[in-house]
């Protein structure tokens, strides 16, 4: 079972997230509230996929990614969040993120974390 790390300030966007991401398939997964417990629980699960909100408390989410991809540049992160500003979207590519979802708009959310998870799948059982 593939786990995935949701990590967003909101309580309400992360359970939000979980429901439909739950909903399409069976996942482990991780929640954190901030930029620190995203990088500790990165470090010690290992998640197949993270889900990263740029605002949050104490790291935002651009330190929070340059920190999990100087922890294993193999690492596969999706951004999703509402400042989906063009200096945003490229700064976060530019940093290692496979793709930027713009809240509120979840619609290709599943769809790009199925494509993510088949490809992490592929590259482990080669």
């Amino acid at each position: 079972m593939s786990t995935i790390l949701i990590a967003d300030d909101s309580k309400f966007m992360r359970m939000h997230l979980k429901h439909i991401i739950l909903g399409h398939g069976s996942y482990n997964i991780l929640e954190a509230a901030d930029g620190r417990q995203a990088i500790d629980l990165y470090k010690r699960q290992q998640p197949d996929l993270v889900v990263l909100d740029i605002t949050m408390e104490h790291v935002d989410g651009l330190t929070t990614l340059k920190e999990i991809m100087s922890i294993g540049d193999s690492a596969t992160v999706v951004m999703c969040s509402s400042i989906g500003t063009h200096s945003n979207i490229t700064e976060c590519q530019q940093l290692g993120a496979h793709d930027f979802i713009i809240k509120p708009h979840f619609e290709r959310l599943v769809d790009v974390l199925n494509s993510l998870i088949a490809i992490n799948k592929l590259k482990r059982s080669e």
